[in-house]
C-alpha cells in the first residue's frame, strides 16, 4: 500500500537525469515529486506533502538524516506547507524514497490535498477534513491519477477551527459548515471563490469528482480558472443559490497556542522556511525528549509541534530560538521571502541571506507588512511566485522589480557593489515621503515607478 501511495517503491529504476530534463521540457511549471524532481541550481529537488501535513519526531529525524546524506542537508518548508529536500542527485533520489518509505512516511500520489494544519485535534474544528481527504483518495482514485490534471492543481479541505486555511487560494476549495454540511467553491480563497454546491460530504465528494472530469475533458493541465461560466451553470444549476459563506479563520502563526485543558501546540517558523539537517536533527531530539507527539505542517513556511503541556512547551521554544526556529509572530524574517541564494543554490548571483540581514537593520521602512519583499537570487523566482518589491540577481549586478515577479523586466538595474546604498536610498525615500497613515507599499505606489527608478539612481 505505501509504494502505491508513494507511487515510486518497487518501480524499475530510471534514468533520473534524462527523465528530469524530458519533464521539464514537457511540463514547466510541474511540481517536483520523488518520482520526478526538478532540477535547481544545486541538484535536483524534491517536494513533499505527507498524508494529512503531518510526521512523528522519529520520521522527521530520519528525514533529516536522509537530507544530507542524499542531498546537501539543506531542507525547506514552502508558502503552502510542503517540505522540500534540496541539493540531491540523480544516483541519490532512489536513496532518500527509500527512506521515505522505511521511515513509514506516506506521501499520496496525484493531487496536493491540503488540510487545516490542527485537524483532529483543535477543538473549534467543526467538520473533518481527514475524512473527507480519505474519501476523496479512495473514491476519486482514478479520476486523481489522470495524467491531464495539472501538475499543480490544489485541493483544500478545511474543516475550520482556529487557524484554517480561509487565506490560501486553491482549484478547489471544500469547508465546513458544521452540522456534517461542506461548501465547495472554486478558483479562490476562502472569500473569493466562486461556490458551486452546499451538501453533505457525500455531496461534496461527488461534486469535486464532476469538477476533476470537466478539468479532464478541457484538457491537458487546466485550471479550475478555466471552466466557463457556461459549463459551470450547466453542471451546478443551483450554484446562484450558494451564497454561504464558509466561517472564517486565524491565519496560522507561531507561537504557544493553547488547545484544551493542559494541552498545547508550539509554532515555530524557520528563518525563510529554510532549515539545515543538522539543526533540524538536534532541535528533534529534543522534541522527542519533551515529548511532543507530531509535527504538523502549515502554510506561512510553519509547522507546529502538538502534544505538548506548558512546561514542555516553553522549554521546546527555547531550544528553537537558539537553533533558529523562531515563535514570535511578529518576526521581522517573515516578511521576507528568500531563496536559497548564492553559496546553496549554484543559479543564485547572490547571498539572500545577507542582503535579507541588511535589510532588517537598514531598511525597516519597507518592512511594515504593507508589502511582499522578495529576495531572489536568480530570475527563476523560485521563492514567491507573486508580485512583491523584488530583487533579482543578475550577472552584472541586481535587478530591482518595484510591484513584479522576478522574471520581469527591472524597473532599475544596479552595480553589485551599490545594491546596499540603493536599499537604504529606497527605505530613505519611503521614510520621508509616507504620510503619518500611509502605508509603504500607498506610498511606493504613490511615487511611481520612474520617480522611485530616478531617486535609486541618484549619487
Amino acid at each position: 500500500m505505501k509504494g502505491r501511495a508513494m507511487g515510486f517503491a518497487g518501480e524499475r529504476k530510471i534514468d533520473r537525469e534524462a527523465h528530469v530534463v524530458a519533464a521539464q521540457e514537457s511540463r514547466r511549471g510541474a511540481c517536483p515529486t520523488l518520482a520526478a524532481p526538478m532540477a535547481t541550481g544545486d541538484g535536483l529537488l524534491v517536494r513533499l506533502r505527507p498524508a494529512g501535513g503531518a510526521l512523528t519526531p522519529a520520521q522527521f529525524k530520519m528525514l533529516a538524516a536522509s537530507a544530507a546524506a542524499n542531498g546537501n542537508g539543506l531542507l525547506e518548508i514552502s508558502a503552502r506547507g510542503s517540505l522540500q529536500v534540496r541539493g540531491l542527485r540523480p544516483e541519490t533520489v532512489d536513496r532518500l524514497a527509500a527512506d521515505v518509505e522505511a521511515a513509514g512516511i506516506l506521501v499520496p500520489a496525484g493531487p496536493s490535498i491540503e488540510l487545516s494544519p490542527l485537524h483532529g485535534i483543535d477543538p473549534r474544528e467543526i467538520g473533518n477534513p481527514a475524512a473527507i481527504e480519505a474519501r476523496l483518495r479512495d473514491e476519486l482514485r482514478i479520476a486523481l491519477s489522470s495524467p491531464l490534471l495539472a501538475p499543480k492543481l490544489s485541493i483544500i479541505v478545511d474543516g475550520g477551527g482556529r487557524f484554517g486555511l480561509t487565506g490560501l487560494s486553491a482549484d478547489i476549495r471544500v469547508a465546513a459548515l458544521g452540522e456534517g454540511r461542506w461548501r465547495v467553491a472554486i478558483d479562490g480563497d476562502g472569500k473569493t471563490a466562486v461556490p458551486v454546491c452546499i451538501g453533505s460530504a457525500d455531496d461534496a465528494v461527488r461534486t469535486i469528482g464532476q469538477l476533476l472530469a470537466m478539468l479532464v475533458k478541457i484538457g491537458m493541465h487546466s485550471r479550475a480558472r478555466d471552466i466557463g461560466p457556461a459549463a459551470l451553470r450547466d453542471m451546478f444549476p443551483a450554484m446562484e443559490a450558494q451564497f454561504v459563506t464558509a466561517p472564517h479563520s486565524e491565519t496560522p502563526r507561531p507561537g504557544v497556542h493553547q488547545l484544551a485543558n493542559r494541552s498545547v501546540v508550539l509554532g515555530l517558523r524557520p528563518h525563510f522556511g529554510q532549515i539545515n539537517a543538522s539543526d533540524l536533527s538536534i532541535f528533534l531530539g529534543e522534541a522527542e525528549r519533551f515529548a511532543a507527539a507530531e509535527i504538523r505542517l502549515a502554510p506561512g513556511r510553519l509547522f507546529y509541534l502538538t502534544g505538548l503541556n506548558p512546561q514542555n512547551a516553553e522549554r521546546l521554544q527555547e531550544v528553537a530560538t537558539d537553533l533558529g526556529f523562531s515563535s514570535d509572530p511578529n518576526d521581522s524574517f517573515a516578511k521576507i521571502a528568500a531563496c536559497a541564494g548564492a553559496g546553496a543554490c549554484a543559479s543564485g548571483f547572490y547571498e539572500t541571506t545577507v542582503r535579507a540581514e541588511h535589510l532588517l537593520q537598514h531598511a525597516s521602512a519597507l518592512l511594515d507588512g504593507s508589502l511582499a519583499v522578495h529576495l531572489s537570487g536568480c530570475a527563476k523566482g523560485c521563492a514567491h511566485p507573486r508580485q512583491a518589491l523584488t530583487i533579482i540577481g543578475m550577472p552584472g549586478g541586481y535587478g530591482i522589480v518595484l510591484n513584479g515577479r522576478a522574471g520581469d523586466r527591472p524597473d532599475v538595474t544596479i552595480a553589485g557593489s551599490e545594491i546596499d546604498s540603493a536599499i537604504e536610498k529606497l527605505a530613505r525615500l519611503v521614510g520621508k515621503n509616507k504620510s503619518p497613515c500611509e502605508s509603504a507599499a500607498a506610498c511606493l505606489t504613490r511615487l511611481g515607478r520612474q520617480a522611485i527608478a530616478n531617486a535609486l539612481k541618484q549619487e
